[in-house]
C-alpha cells in the first residue's frame, strides 16, 4: 500500500517520499529552489551553469567517478533547470537506495575546480548556439522577455553568449552560496523505498551542511501585450507563438484554466486542433500553461506554412473570441476531465513520474497529493469555473511574436 511520509532535518532540508512496497524500482531527486528568476542580470544562465558544474566533480570524486558509478549502479540520471528550480534526479533498483542517495549527495557539493569551469563555459555556449539555431530561432526566449518585461521571469534559463562569457568561479561560487542551503532544498522519492533508511542516509550525508537564508523576492509580473516579428529568412515555416497572462500555481482556479487549455488547445481533439490541424491549416497548434510562484502565463503556439501565416493569425483571434462569448460545452469538459484524468493515472503508473510529483509539490508550498487525488481535484470542477477562467484568462489579450520568412505579417484582425 501506497504511503506519504516527510521529515525535516536539523538544518533544513526537507526529506519525503510516497513509498510503494510493490514497485520494483526508486527513484530520487534533490530539488533546489533555484532557478533564473533567481539571478543577477550581469550572471544570466548561472543556475543552468551550474547544473553542469554539478557533474564535473567533489572533493571526493572526479567527474569520471561520478559517471562510471552511475552507471554501475544502473541508474537513469539527469538534470533539468527551469526558471525557479533545478532538478538532480535518479532512477535505480532498490537496493542501491543508500549509494544513489550518497553520490547524489556528494555531487550537491561540488568541487567548482577553475579548469573544468573553463571548458564547461565552452559547453554551455555551444548549448546557447545550438538553440539558437533551432526552430523557433530563439523565439521562446524573446517572447518570454518582452511579455514579463523587467521582471525576473523574463530572464532565459540559458542566459546569453555575454554573460556566461563573462561568469566567474568566484561568481558562480557566490551564487552556491546564496541558493544552495540545505533549507532550500528537497530530497525527494518515489517507489520502493525504505524512508526509514533514507532519513538516516540524509542525515549521514546532508546533515553537516550549513543553513542559510534563501529567501526569493516574488512580485506579480506587470504582464505586456504586442506584436513582434522576427525575420528568419532561413526559416522553411512559419512560426507564431503567444503569451497570455495565466494562474500561478497556487491560485485556486488553476485546475479550471488546465481543462481550459486542454479543451481549446490540446494536441488532439481540441478547438484548436480541429481549426489548424485536422483542417491542414497548419503542422501543429496547441495551448498550454505555465505556472510560478506568484505569476503564470498561457502559451499558444503554431507552426505553419508561410503563406497561411497571416490567415491563421486571423482565424486563432476569431478563435479566441468565439471560445470567450460563447463558452465551452459540458461534453467538452467531460472529454477533457477524462482526458486528464486517463493521463495522470497511466504516468503514475511511473516511478519516475511520482517523484517529479511529489517534489514539484514541495517547490509550489501546495499541499501532497496522490495521483488519485490529483485527478479527484480535475473531476469536481464545473462548467461555470471554466468559462469563469475563459472570462479572467483573457487569451487575446498577449504578447504575439512570429518567426520565420515572412516580413509583413500584421497583428491579426
Amino acid at each position: 500500500m501506497t504511503s506519504y511520509r516527510q521529515h525535516e532535518l536539523a538544518n533544513g532540508l526537507t526529506v519525503l517520499a510516497e513509498c510503494n512496497p510493490q514497485a520494483y524500482t526508486s527513484a530520487f531527486g534533490f530539488f533546489v529552489k533555484a532557478g533564473s528568476r533567481d539571478e543577477h542580470k550581469q550572471i544570466g544562465g548561472v543556475s543552468h551553469f551550474l547544473e553542469h558544474m554539478v557533474f564535473k566533480g567533489t572533493p571526493n570524486r572526479t567527474a569520471e567517478q561520478v559517471n562510471l558509478e552511475l552507471d554501475e549502479l544502473g541508474s537513469n540520471s539527469n538534470a533539468r533547470t527551469s526558471e525557479e528550480s533545478t532538478i538532480y534526479h535518479a532512477a535505480v533498483l532498490p537496493e542501491f537506495q543508500t549509494q544513489i542517495v550518497e553520490l547524489l549527495s556528494d555531487t550537491m557539493r561540488p568541487s567548482l575546480r577553475p579548469e573544468d569551469f573553463e571548458t564547461e563555459k565552452q559547453v554551455i555556449i555551444e548549448e546557447i548556439k545550438m538553440y539558437a539555431d533551432q526552430p523557433p530561432y530563439g523565439g521562446y526566449e524573446r517572447i518570454m522577455e518582452e511579455f514579463f518585461g523587467d521582471h525576473p521571469l523574463g530572464q532565459s534559463v540559458l542566459g546569453t553568449t555575454e554573460t556566461v562569457s563573462a561568469m566567474t568561479p568566484d561568481q558562480m561560487m557566490a551564487y552556491f552560496q546564496q541558493r544552495y542551503s540545505p533549507s532550500n532544498i528537497a530530497l525527494a522519492a518515489s517507489g520502493n523505498i525504505d524512508f526509514d533508511l533514507l532519513v538516516k542516509d540524509a542525515e549521514n550525508c546532508c546533515g553537516s551542511w550549513e543553513r542559510f537564508d534563501a529567501s526569493r523576492s516574488v512580485q506579480k509580473a506587470d504582464y505586456r501585450s504586442g506584436f513582434i516579428s522576427m525575420h528568419q529568412p532561413v526559416s522553411s515555416q512559419q512560426y507564431i507563438l503567444q503569451l497570455a497572462p495565466g494562474p500561478a500555481f497556487s491560485d485556486d482556479d488553476r485546475f479550471a484554466a488546465r481543462l481550459m487549455n486542454t479543451i481549446v488547445g490540446d494536441d488532439s481533439g481540441s478547438r484548436m486542433y480541429w481549426e489548424f490541424l485536422d483542417s491542414g491549416a497548419a503542422e501543429s497548434a496547441g495551448m498550454g500553461g505555465y505556472e510560478f510562484d506568484g505569476s503564470g502565463s498561457i502559451m499558444t503556439f503554431i507552426c505553419c506554412d508561410p503563406d497561411r501565416a497571416q490567415e491563421n493569425l486571423n482565424r486563432l483571434l476569431k478563435l479566441q473570441r468565439d471560445v470567450k462569448a460563447n463558452g465551452v460545452t459540458q461534453r467538452e469538459l467531460d472529454l477533457a476531465k477524462r482526458k486528464v484524468a486517463s493521463h495522470i493515472v497511466l504516468a503514475s503508473e511511473r516511478t519516475e513520474t511520482r517523484m517529479f510529483s511529489v517534489g514539484s509539490q514541495w517547490l509550489t508550498g501546495l499541499p501532497y497529493l496522490t495521483a488519485s487525488e490529483i485527478a479527484a481535484a480535475y473531476d469536481a470542477v464545473t462548467l461555470p469555473q471554466v468559462n469563469d477562467a475563459l472570462e479572467k484568462w483573457t487569451l487575446e489579450t498577449n504578447m504575439t511574436l512570429v518567426v520565420g520568412p515572412c516580413e509583413d505579417l500584421a497583428a491579426a484582425v
